[in-house]
């Protein structure tokens, strides 16, 4: 039995979803799903591979628990990617169903175009059963171990890798974070975070799981966000740092409501004086950490800590252990900096068809995240980078490697490094130092325009300066720091 029918049997009255002013409970959620499932069985079969393409709404909740029903795996699309970043997915995953609807019509008739094999259905020709309608067929083979979806996520070599993830990492997952975060029979979520990203997956599962409610909104709107927190009795909420510090701009002073208990800010690291304006305020921070190859969250401080060790995401979760290892992979003291390893049942299975990159990753059973940090002497982690050269401009993983792909790919560039710029909203912005061949001149107008062409509107740099060498070490190797000095002098 999914999840979703066991929630049913247990609270079927139990709200569940609230989108704008509409309201469903399990009951009414269970049969949308069903609908959807009669709309797809004969589309697809047990473990196929099926994309969706929507921005947060009512299809995409019903198509995450249908795609469970049918035993088939889930693959959500970043609606912001280009048309050739998409089509890349699709065909590394030999994915031949995608469905889409009014917002992504367009771009899925140019992806059906590129991909012969695929097959296109609008989103809103799924719910097209009817009361008295034979009940769809179920997967009889569903258990903790099925793959319940690839996630897509950057890599360092430009490509990005699919993070497949098991129904046990959502579950253990779910359990761990009730287990720090408490568990209230009201709460009520609102995830304003994109269902394509694991973190808004996450609380969709959670939700049914512990059979509360989640108030989901299309996209991240500081107004309709704000509005929400005024109106409903919200009692969490999980942003990025971009995000608070908009809502904060937004609200000024106004007090959040005590029914918030927690505010989730994760995604990039929070400034201690970010941190500081929210105790302030009076507003319950609970800073995270958390991986797409570990089902989000890995590691959580509760508000009445955060301001004692701002800067710090706390302990790991229940059932979950982090350490600190050199490259040797042996552990480091309290204090020493080291790469973060994570393990426990939240770990990923490995990379989608990408045998080489899920071996190096996972190692005895630890998820070798890349990440530079410590633990201090009571086991509160501490990042210090993420990802060693990964950039995180308003939540979006951003990394230079394939932004300088692309770069490369111009006919006018010899050579380029891309490189992260604090920025006080964005956490951070997208730069690159350009060398230009043949003494060619090109404006770097010119050049954003040519990335825009190829990457999504978050990784194109916004600031990009051309000399006639780039900086590098003793060795041979780009200077990145240097290059990081040489950018914010042209700021």
């Amino acid at each position: 039995m999914d999840w979703l029918k066991a929630r049913v049997n247990a609270t079927p009255d139990a709200l569940a979803l609230i989108i704008g002013q509409e309201k469903w409970t399990y009951a009414d959620l269970d049969r949308l799903v069903d609908q959807v499932c009669l709309g797809l069985q004969d589309k697809v079969q047990p473990g196929q591979i099926v994309a969706v393409l929507l921005p947060n709404n009512l299809a995409y909740v019903c198509l995450i628990h249908a795609s469970a029903r049918l035993g088939v795996v889930l693959l959500p699309l970043n609606t912001r990617l280009t048309t050739q970043e998409l089509a890349w997915q699709l065909e590394y995953t030999d994915c031949d169903l995608l469905v889409y609807g009014r917002d992504t019509a367009v771009t899925s008739q140019e992806l059906s175009m590129a991909n012969a094999q695929l097959s296109v259905v609008n989103s809103e020709n799924l719910f097209v059963g009817k009361e008295g309608d034979p009940s769809p067929k179920h997967h009889p083979k569903f258990a903790l171990g099925n793959l319940q979806a690839i996630v897509f996520t950057s890599g360092t070599t430009g490509k990005p890798k699919g993070a497949m993830l098991t129904f046990a990492n959502h579950f253990w997952s779910a359990l761990a974070s009730a287990y720090r975060l408490g568990l209230h029979n009201d709460d009520l979520w609102l995830s304003c975070l994109p269902l394509y990203h694991v973190g808004g997956l996450a609380v969709i599962w959670r939700s049914c799981l512990y059979g509360t409610a989640v108030s989901l909104h299309p996209r991240f709107d500081v107004e309709a966000v704000s509005h929400d927190l005024d109106n409903h009795p919200i009692t969490l909420i999980s942003l990025v740092p971009t995000m608070i510090y908009r809502l904060l701009a937004w609200r000024g002073e106004r007090p959040f409501s005590p029914t918030l208990r927690h505010l989730l800010l994760g995604g990039a690291a929070a400034t201690p004086e970010l941190v500081e304006h929210c105790h302030a305020l009076g507003i319950p921070v609970a800073t995270t950490y958390g991986l797409t190859e570990a089902a989000s969250q890995v590691a959580t401080m509760l508000p009445q800590d955060v301001v004692q060790k701002p800067g710090s995401v706390g302990k790991a979760l229940m059932f979950s252990q982090v350490r600190i290892v050199n490259e040797r992979g042996d552990a480091m003291l309290p204090g020493e900096l080291g790469e973060v390893v994570v393990s426990g049942p939240t770990v990923m299975a490995g990379y989608y068809q990408d045998a080489q990159a899920t071996a190096v990753t996972l190692q005895n059973g630890e998820l070798h995240t890349g990440d530079i940090g410590y633990l201090d002497i009571d086991g509160d982690l501490w990042l210090v980078q993420r990802r060693s050269d990964i950039i995180i401009s308003g939540g979006e993983n951003v990394y230079p490697a394939e932004v300088e792909a692309v770069l490369r790919g111009h006919t006018a560039v010899a050579a380029v490094c891309v490189v992260g710029i604090e920025h006080p909203e964005w956490g951070q912005q997208v730069a690159a130092l350009v060398v230009l061949s043949d003494g060619k001149i090109e404006t770097g107008y010119n050049l954003q325009n040519y990335c825009r062409q190829h990457l999504a509107g978050y990784k194109v740099p916004r600031l990009l300066h051309i000399v006639t060498e780039l900086p590098q070490t003793a060795s041979g190797k780009v200077a990145r720091n240097e290059v990081q000095t040489l950018l914010r002098q042209e700021l």
